[in-house]
């Protein structure tokens, strides 16, 4: 399988993005690469929609904010859909950098793996690695997932990630809906999903706010953290 005769999907969830949607549109374009790009607008009050739209793009527009997991999982929904054999989550608001989509896509395209995720903590680089704070919660996500699975993830939160035709299909029906980078990792690895990294460098936001900040980081580690255990210690029947 090569780039050329792969239909691949680049997923952009977005909330309330205005100025920041336009720039990654632009940033996946300037690869040239053969894939299609869909916007799901997860309900913002700003002009995220029409920014996107204006740029020839498919959008979605959910009637309200959802989260970023219900977002997620529509783009494995039209994903499914319309038959496409990748696709590529990519978040909104230009920290990730669309020059190493050919580095997510590889392993995939060459049968290596079933989900690659974009960590930028393989390599020791320039590239922003997030606060202090945000950092201890990545490591204990880390210690934890590993600890569960086997698996030595270092970028567990990271949403820049490709996924092969077998776990769209699988997570177009069962996502993860809060918070869902960790746990995604746990569920692919119960269903026998090979996992992978690849080295990425990720930028700091240019314009807006993160949704998670203050306490609501509190709350995403013991949400995730009891949803990851919960979902440890059920079957696989009654999942």
């Amino acid at each position: 399988m090569n780039l050329t005769s792969s239909k691949i999907l680049i997923i952009v969830p977005a909330f309330n993005e205005s100025g920041n949607i336009g720039r990654t549109i632009t940033d996946i374009r300037k690869q040239n690469l053969p894939v299609d790009i869909l916007v799901i607008d997860d309900g913002s009050v700003d002009t995220t929609a029409q920014e996107a739209t204006s740029t020839g793009v498919k959008v979605v527009s959910l009637p309200f904010n959802l989260g970023i997991g219900a977002a997620v999982q529509t783009g494995f929904q039209y994903a499914l859909q319309y038959g496409y054999g990748i696709a590529v989550q990519m978040d909104g608001d230009g920290q990730h950098d669309a020059s190493f989509l050919v580095k997510l896509l590889t392993p995939i395209l060459e049968d290596r793996a079933d989900i690659v995720v974009g960590s930028r903590f393989i390599e020791d680089s320039a590239g922003f690695k997030s606060s202090f704070s945000r950092r201890l919660g990545i490591n204990f996500f880390v210690r934890l997932i590993n600890a569960f699975t086997g698996l030595n993830i270092t970028d567990p939160t990271s949403g820049f990630r490709a996924h092969n035709q077998k776990v769209i299909a699988a997570f177009a029906q069962n996502y993860p809906q809060d918070f869902p980078e960790p746990e995604a990792i746990v569920v692919a690895r119960r269903l026998g999903v090979r996992v992978s990294e690849t080295a990425v460098l990720m930028r700091k936001r240019e314009g807006g706010q993160s949704s998670i900040r203050q306490l609501k980081g509190l709350y995403y580690m013991v949400k995730v953290t009891f949803a990851i255990c919960l979902h440890m210690i059920r079957s696989p029947e009654s999942r």
